[in-house]
């Protein structure tokens, strides 16, 4: 078998350990691997690199285009960006997939029977990272759900349920309050799932469908969401399953692949020799299946489970009366080496032979389209400590050139005209401005808007133009609107 070349980071706090635990097991069960290193994390972050992650790691992973991570801490405060979400929008890793897998009677768990693979968007939603300080009290974050990533990622999740033999795909979105962004997401949803009459499809609002998976986890099989529900659902899932040390995770694109654990540095355990390897090693599971070596990928799972069953474990897991031996982070994966090439006993045994990930299930749909687009209006977020009665005659002072106010809103909700005593304001107001009769506007005429706006002594913070596509808004109504 030919070496395939992919990219190996130690991380930091427990990361050494754990990745030499692993590294160790994938080169006793014959994983046909050439290693190049590279430094993330920590060290690099205070070397003055905001990224965590020098220039030249990057030639690395677009050379081997797989990247074997182990945790990594992110300094609190000092404006570091998480070097997770930044290899992965940067690789274009749109595809988080988290297997949930319980291991009873050998890992205390509520739920014996729970199988559930969560696939989370990566590369949108809130994670995009783009916040504003509005005024003093209010900060923003923009959410961003396009069409072309939720058709990747919702198709991904319907090939990979085809490729594992899976029943069902769930969709969980919170489109009943975010009818646009989230709208989009489940919209997008029903149209892929018509092209997979072979496997049954619904939909959940999130957080009674978080209720549902907490407590009847049996009752999914592959759940897909967006960035941020996933991103807290799959941890939710790996620890009902029975410990979020347990999980491994893959990052799939289109030509490049990272995989990890699910849990963080957890620098406290670090040095001690007490750290579970095991998401990693499931990780690297993930990473044999996705390099074309599942013989070896199964042979690795399937010597875990046998030392899970034969009751060597670390401390995370273990368990009096269920538990034979407790290890550390060496000795676990030395039980695990002993174990190549023996089967679990009783947890089903691991077969990826139909399996291959290539990362091309997520395909672009073809194009719609172009809508046509009218220019409606715009919303000016201002700031000011005022009253909404007192600031919204002192708002209207601007209008003319076709533009009036129609309405403001603190926070969503509109305050003026009409608005209720009892509505608590903070000091970061929206004032949308129309055409009386409702007709469509030109750039020029907000450009004047804004210098009228300026003139009449308004701190003008941002602006959002109001937009038709087709004829209907694109763009909601504030609470009472």
């Amino acid at each position: 078998m030919t070496n395939t070349p992919i990219t190996v980071a130690h991380g930091d706090g427990i990361g050494p350990e754990i990745m030499e635990a692993t590294l160790l097991i994938l080169k006793e069960a014959g994983a046909a691997l050439e290693i190049e290193q590279i430094e993330i994390g920590e060290k690099v972050y205070l070397r003055g690199n905001s990224a965590g992650i020098d220039p030249s790691s990057w030639d690395s992973l677009q050379r081997t285009k797989v990247f074997l991570k182990a945790p990594i801490t992110t300094p609190q405060g000092g404006g570091f960006k998480s070097l997770n979400v930044t290899t992965r929008k940067t690789l274009g890793l749109y595809a988080n997939v988290r297997p949930c897998v319980s291991y009873h009677p050998f890992v205390d768990t509520k739920h014996h029977n729970m199988d559930v693979v969560i696939v989370r968007e990566n590369e949108e939603d809130l994670y995009a990272g783009i916040e504003y300080r509005l005024s003093p009290d209010v900060m923003e974050c923009i959410k961003l759900i396009s069409r072309p990533g939720s058709e990747k990622i919702v198709r991904y999740a319907f090939e990979y349920a085809r490729r594992h033999g899976r029943k069902k795909v769930t969709c969980f979105t919170k489109d009943n309050i975010m009818k646009m962004t989230d709208g989009l997401f489940h919209k997008v949803f029903d149209e892929i799932a018509a092209s997979y009459p072979d496997i049954v499809n619904e939909h959940w609002i999130v957080d009674i469908g978080a209720a549902k998976l907490a407590d009847t986890p049996e009752a999914f099989d592959v759940i897909v969401m967006p960035n941020l529900y996933g991103d807290i659902l799959s941890d939710v899932a790996a620890q009902i399953a029975g410990s979020v040390g347990l999980a491994g995770s893959a990052n799939i694109g289109t030509q490049c692949a990272m995989f990890e654990a699910i849990h963080g540095s957890a620098p406290r355990r670090a040095g001690q020799n007490l750290a579970n390897p095991s998401g990693l090693l499931l990780g690297s599971v993930l990473m044999l299946v996705h390099i074309n070596q599942a013989e070896v990928a199964a042979r690795v799972h399937n010597a875990w489970k046998r030392t899970i069953e034969d009751g060597v474990h670390t401390y995370d897991i273990y368990e009096e009366g269920v538990s034979s031996q407790k290890v550390g982070t060496r000795e676990f994966a030395q039980a695990v080496v002993a174990r190549l090439g023996q089967s679990p006993q009783k947890l089903k045994a691991a077969n990826y032979a139909n399996a291959p990930d290539s990362g091309q299930g997520g395909t672009k749909e073809a194009s719609q389209a172009a809508p046509s687009v009218s220019l409606m209006g715009v919303d000016i977020f201002v700031g000011s400590s005022e009253a909404p009665n007192t600031l919204g005659p002192m708002v209207q002072k601007a209008n003319g050139g076709g533009l009036e106010v129609a309405m403001i809103d603190n926070r969503g909700v509109k305050v003026w005209p009409n608005g209720k005593p009892e509505t608590f304001c903070t000091d970061s107001f929206r004032c949308r401005f129309t055409a009386p009769g409702g007709g469509a506007v030109t750039q020029g005429q907000i450009l004047d808007l804004l210098r009228r706006l300026n003139d009449c002594g308004f701190d003008v913070v941002k602006t959002e133009t109001l937009r038709n596509y087709d004829g209907k808004p694109g763009y909601t109504l504030a609470q009472g609107e």
